[in-house]
């Protein structure tokens, strides 16, 4: 019998799909094996949660339900469909790998690994992800919820920022792999993460792994992994601008330094104070509409994450007649802002100064 690390492979990989077949949860990207709903699942899933990005996909793959379909579809469109999911870099990637799968693999994700790869937003763990549940390709795949599973079992101390830690990892991985089932055996791995190996309290009791889990026999799972540095969160002012006229107001695209790409945003600017980001915000209106109105501050302050940055937005108003046309600009009323491509934040801001007609999109 194979043995790595003390580990016995065929009877741990066995109970583990055991296990995942028999109570694995019902999750609607798991009801194809198609390569495209697959890859879509992957890159919905990254950092954000599954009841969140149940709905979300149901949509995407509703109005796209093939590759050819999103990589003709129009940015704003797709964007439309992301909105309030987050991270949307992601969304441009997947509509641009679309165009390049059209172009150079005849309208098929790539079976080959080298190629998926080279596929914009399509890292080494998504594409092992499709290969494998796809195309039962035999390559592990290593996330957060996997690398908890193997420290546990191996009482592998470190983390996924470590390189030690993760060649101890991938080759435990590579050892259980099942070679019939890869699909099954990442998927088992990445449900147990979710559902029972969890941060704080696992469910130790529960896991098909027990047997072979050095933590559960030490009796100290939850000392594995090490959490890894925490990136220092920047804390940044932001000054808004709602610019109304007729139950319109005035969007613009972007936040500015690559953020919130393509989504529609009430006009605003970062700085390290509440004064700087107003100087800027006037600046930044000069440029795009010449003669700026007024600005009136309101009583309205909200906070908001993106990625690393903690923003405080202060909130100004004011009435603008002129009616723009310019690129990157564009009059909202009603009924075509609650379709359009606007960001979370744009909706928070409309929310907490009332502007009651802007909803936040419902899931």
């Amino acid at each position: 019998m194979r043995r790595l690390n003390g580990l016995s492979a065929a009877p741990a990989r066995r109970a583990l799909l055991r296990w995942y077949r028999s109570r694995s949860r019902d999750l609607p990207w798991r009801r194809s094996t198609s390569p495209y709903s697959v890859w879509v699942s992957e890159v919905m899933l990254q950092q954000t949660q599954i009841d969140t990005v149940i709905p979300y996909y149901k949509k995407f793959l509703e109005a796209f339900p093939t590759i050819d379909r999103l990589a003709h579809a129009p940015l704003e469109r797709v964007l439309e469909l992301w909105s309030g999911l987050g991270y949307y870099r992601r969304a441009h990637n997947l509509h641009q790998a679309a165009q390049e799968i059209m172009e150079k693999h005849d309208g098929r994700f790539p079976a080959d690994l080298k190629h998926a790869q080279s596929l914009p937003g399509v890292g080494d763990y998504t594409a092992r992800a499709v290969l494998s549940i796809a195309y039962n390709q035999p390559y592990a795949v290593l996330d957060g919820n996997v690398a908890r599973v193997m420290a546990r079992l191996l009482a592998q101390r470190g983390s996924l920022t470590q390189t030690r830690f993760r060649r101890a990892v991938e080759e435990v991985l590579d050892f259980l792999l099942s070679r019939r089932s890869p699909g099954d055996f990442n998927q088992a791995l990445m449900e147990l993460g979710q559902t029972v190996c969890l941060p704080r309290s696992p469910r130790c009791l529960s896991c098909p792994l027990r047997s072979w889990c050095k933590a559960f026999k030490l009796r100290k799972p939850e000392q594995f992994p090490q959490p890894k540095p925490r990136r220092q969160s920047e804390n940044l002012c932001m000054a808004a601008a709602i610019l109304h006229h007729n139950q319109r107001v005035l969007l613009w695209r972007g936040l500015g330094d690559g953020l919130l790409d393509g989504l529609w945003n009430f006009p605003s600017a970062m700085g390290r104070s509440s004064g700087e980001a107003l100087d800027l915000l006037r600046e930044k209106l000069r440029e795009a509409l010449g003669s700026p109105p007024a600005l009136a501050r309101t009583a309205r302050e909200l906070r908001h994450n993106i990625t690393h940055r903690s923003i405080r937005v202060q909130v100004y108003t004011a009435e603008f007649k002129r009616n723009m046309h310019a690129d990157g600009l564009r009059w909202f009323d009603q009924q075509t802002i609650e379709r359009a491509a606007v960001s979370q934040l744009a909706r928070k801001i409309a929310r907490e100064v009332d502007i009651s007609w802007i909803r936040a999109r419902q899931s």
